[in-house]
């Protein structure tokens, strides 16, 4: 009985920290594109990062059960609209137009490069 509530124990926590790993990570995700000096792209209209992050967000709250890691999150909040289907674009300060979901992808890419 004992090893059963240690191993329950011990798979309740590991549980935590990916959550919590998980939760940090697409916070970092959210907090690049707030402070990004792009345009986000949605359904033909600009953004500003921080209306970007905002609308990530509230999709994020709207699809948390089925967001187990950070590529899951890109694919259901930043990747295309859920109304016309549309991928969101992203115009970077030189003016080029950029898939998002590359743009996070790469943004990704880095916050995993941090210690």
């Amino acid at each position: 009985m004992r090893i059963l509530l240690a191993i329950t124990l011990l798979v309740s926590a590991a549980n935590i920290f990916a959550a919590d790993s998980l939760n940090d990570t697409i916070e970092k995700l959210l907090a690049a594109v707030e402070k990004s000096d792009s345009r986000f792209i949605r359904n033909g209209d600009e953004h500003s990062g921080k209306d970007a992050a905002a609308h990530m967000r509230k999709k994020w709250n709207h699809f948390k059960k089925k967001i187990k890691t950070p590529e899951d999150f890109i694919e259901k909040c930043a990747t295309k609209s859920e109304l016309s289907d549309m991928p969101y674009k992203i115009k970077t300060a030189d003016g080029k137009i950029v898939e998002s979901k590359d743009w996070m992808l790469a943004a990704l890419a880095e916050v995993r490069k941090e210690p």
